[in-house]
């Protein structure tokens, strides 16, 4: 019998299992969509590391893609879909993936990424396949690929790989991450790894995914999934729409961001009244710290089913609060949890007392911590000692153990949810001829958290590149999440770049954020 056989109601083999807005499976038809999936991907070559990549927007079928790889024995690489082609074909070099999974929005991209890499010397020969692609003869057919495939229940005696997440660093290059335990349960066969995805989450309901799957928090939906919930998979965000599909679906749980929260918020109260959100028992967020007004107003309409975790791609949750916890503690992030313990250290090191501002670190003491893909540097950096790393923060802990974020000693902008790191986009404003120097920093930005800002210093201070000139000039060059929202003309002082070539962000903020 397969593994997703199980959840099969013997009453209504036809009941909804996985939706979006263009198909609907029933737990007997995905059952044997899945067969055919996993199936498939045993016939095809994806090199020595076994590993694929999903470049694609939120889908059926990307959700059937990952669960597939899992129950294959296969590593699957989440990649953020807004890339442009030479970002891609970066990370199926470094990742070693022989094949890319995508969609009809990004096929070509993903040719050109596939040329790019196999025409390299030494570069691992890049298959491409996508669904809904029948009018590209260069991509191979997903559909075609399941239709050609076995049903018959693939072997679960195999054993399970962890998935690799990118999360980009401050030199702007991503690096690759093994999936922590929060999303891989390990085991030594598929059949063990299957049975570890009967989470407490599943146990839910009906989960609703809003944000892209190439983040950790939606993904987590996959193991829902396989945990049994009925999942509802929307396209880009839309407020009205979410709330739609919450009272057509009666779901039962989300996973949102806080920019998620304030356009829900911003709606008019009679669209808000118009649908029953009576039926959510659980909403999480993460991703960005959440303003206190925007995140009492959520409670305040939906109730005390809010919570928050607080962490990072290369580890899952560090820390969590809910509603009634975070309403006696207004602006904490939560508790550590197991296997995590909080220290807030000074600039040498040494761990301070609580209400004492510092360097946030986790000891992690299953002894996992950090490992970025082929970045050992990178590794070190991120520990004070093995197995107690700092994801970038800093913040105190309180008399009652709650940690609340002050500040990042990193440069990492957050801005709605996603992680952006300004070396890379002052890598590209500085090819700008009209730019000598630049600097990009988060500002306040009342609907995204915060949005990057690019500080320019012009090459000929008589005639300064424009707003109107330099975003667009970004935008052809990286992905647009990566690019400046505005741009200030400053003087050379002002940047304040040091004979090391190092420049105080804290202090080109400070400014920004008074008050």
């Amino acid at each position: 019998m397969s593994l997703l056989a199980q959840h099969i109601p013997a009453d209504d083999p036809d009941q909804m299992a996985l939706t979006d807005q263009q198909t609907t499976l029933g737990w007997a038809e995905l059952d044997t969509v899945m067969n055919r999936a996993v199936n498939l991907l045993h016939t095809l070559d994806l090199g020595p590391e076994r590993r694929l990549a999903v470049f694609a927007e939120n889908s059926a079928e990307t959700v059937v893609a990952y669960v597939a790889a899992a129950l294959a024995g296969v590593s699957a690489v989440p990649v953020n879909f807004h890339l442009t082609a030479d970002e891609l074909a970066y990370i199926l070099e470094d990742s070693a993936s022989a094949l890319v999974l995508v969609g009809p929005e990004t096929a070509q991209r993903s040719i050109e990424a596939a040329q790019a890499v196999s025409s390299t010397p030494g570069g691992l020969p890049v298959a491409v396949m996508g669904w809904r692609c029948s009018d590209r003869p260069d991509v191979g057919s997903w559909e075609q690929g399941l239709a050609q495939a076995a049903a018959d229940p693939p072997p679960t005696d195999i054993a399970p790989v962890p998935h690799l997440f990118y999360t980009s660093g401050t030199t702007g290059r991503p690096k690759g991450v093994d999936a922590p335990p929060a999303l891989f349960g390990g085991g030594e066969t598929v059949d063990e790894y299957f049975a570890t995805c009967a989470t407490p989450n599943a146990a839910l309901g009906t989960h609703l995914v809003v944000g892209p799957m190439y983040h950790a928090g939606p993904f987590s939906a996959t193991r829902n999934l396989m945990g049994g919930a009925q999942v509802v998979v929307m396209g880009r965000f839309d407020a009205e729409a979410t709330l739609a599909a919450i009272d057509r679906y009666r779901v039962n749980a989300v996973f949102m961001v806080p920019t998620h929260f304030s356009r829900l918020l911003a709606l008019p109260a009679e669209v808000r009244e118009k649908y029953r959100t009576d039926s959510l028992v659980a909403v999480t967020h993460s991703g960005a710290p959440c303003p206190v007004s925007v995140k009492r107003a959520v409670i305040d309409w939906l109730g005390p089913i809010v919570s928050e975790g607080y962490g990072s791609t290369e580890v899952g949750g560090s820390c969590h609060i809910n509603s009634d916890d975070w309403l006696a503690h207004p602006g904490s992030v939560g508790r550590p949890v197991p296997p995590f313990e909080v220290l807030i250290v000074d600039e040498s090191g040494n761990e301070l007392p609580p209400g004492r501002e510092g360097r946030v670190y986790f000891n992690d003491t299953s002894g996992r911590g950090i490992s970025y893909r082929n970045a050992p540097e990178k590794t070190a950096a991120a520990h004070l000692r093995p197995g107690v790393f700092t994801l970038g923060e800093i913040g105190y802990v309180d008399e009652d153990g709650f940690l609340y974020l002050t500040d990042r000693f990193s440069d990492m902008v957050v801005s709605g949810g996603v992680n952006i790191y300004p070396a890379e986009t002052e890598q590209v404003l500085v090819d700008h001829p009209g730019v000598a120097d630049a600097a990009c920093i988060g500002v306040p930005d009342e609907e995204m958290g915060e949005q990057l800002k690019a500080l320019v210093v012009p090459a000929d201070p008589a005639h300064p590149p424009s707003e109107a000139e330099i975003i667009p000039f970004c935008r052809h060059r990286i992905a647009h999440f990566k690019c400046p929202r505005s741009v200030e003309i400053i003087s050379e002082q002002r940047l304040g770049r040091t004979a090391m070539g190092k420049i105080n962000k804290q202090a080109l903020r400070a400014p920004f954020w008074k008050g």
